[in-house]
């Protein structure tokens, strides 16, 4: 049964926060699903991965490609075809308590300066709680990651 983590971001935009939680799940061995809600926005997401340090390397795609399946990241506004263990959701894409079972990890990465986005994370949160799922709040507001509610 896996645990879907919460992170809060204040102070790092998205694209920095999730290059480093992605290299810490592909270093652990999985492969990771990335769902948005916009296929703009993951084109975007996409590029900045390309663009990302040369030691940190993300070999990464957008789905609807021919090697979709061969991908350890894939970018999906949709179900992961590629085997994924975890999925990493953005910009509200909806995640359910029933993945948050059978994955490995569920990550939910939200932009703590947006409103919308807030309350967005608070729905998923409670849906989450509400239906049994485990769940951990990580918030960077003192600077540094630190693990603020669990349920």
């Amino acid at each position: 049964m896996g645990v879907a983590y919460f992170y809060h971001l204040t102070r790092r935009p998205l694209e920095e926060t999730l290059a480093m939680l992605l290299g810490k799940a592909l270093g652990a061995g999985w492969r990771v699903a990335v769902r948005g809600t916009d296929g703009a926005r993951l084109a975007w997401l996409d590029e900045r991965l390309w663009l990302g340090a040369e030691d940190g390397f993300l070999p990464h795609g957008l789905a609807g490609g021919d090697q979709d399946a061969d991908q350890p990241v894939l970018l999906t506004t949709g179900a992961a075809d590629n085997g994924a263990v975890c999925v990493m959701s953005v910009d509200g894409a909806v995640v359910s308590a029933e993945e948050v079972a059978e994955l490995k990890r569920v990550c939910v990465l939200f932009d703590g300066n947006d409103a919308d986005a807030l309350t967005v994370a608070r729905g998923q949160w409670k849906a989450l709680k509400e239906a049994g799922a485990s769940a951990q709040y990580w918030s960077e507001e003192s600077g540094k990651w630190e693990m603020k509610a669990q349920t």
